[in-house]
């Protein structure tokens, strides 16, 4: 799974047109629920549901709560995922890997890679 970091709002925007599966995961820093969520997507990361897979991570201080905001996030850590650009499923809040698989399999499972 490939690790991508937006620095901006363009960014974001241009991470999403270029990948047709993507896990987005909104935090920030000094966030309990937000570092343990990065473990269990480092876990996840290490199995074949990741492959094919890119994952963005996007900080609050670093992009902004305005654009968090405009997003309609209201809490983090948040997990998204987007197919060809569309968010498909949010799971606001930690995720163990196990939820993490699921909602791949749940939602990427007949797109192809």
């Amino acid at each position: 799974m490939q690790t991508l970091h937006a620095a901006s709002a363009d960014d974001y925007r241009a991470t999403l047109a270029a990948h047709p599966q993507l896990l987005v995961v909104y935090s920030k820093e000094q966030c309990p629920g937000c570092r343990m969520l990065e473990r269990s997507l480092q876990q996840f990361a290490a199995t074949a549901d990741a492959e094919g897979l890119a994952l963005l991570g996007v900080k609050l201080e670093v992009v902004g709560e305005d654009f968090f905001r405009s997003l309609g996030l209201r809490q983090t850590p948040t997990l998204s995922l987007f197919c060809e650009g569309t968010e498909i499923a949010r799971l606001p809040g930690f995720q163990s890997p196990g939820q993490i698989t699921q909602a791949v399999r749940a939602h990427f499972d007949q797109v192809p890679a």
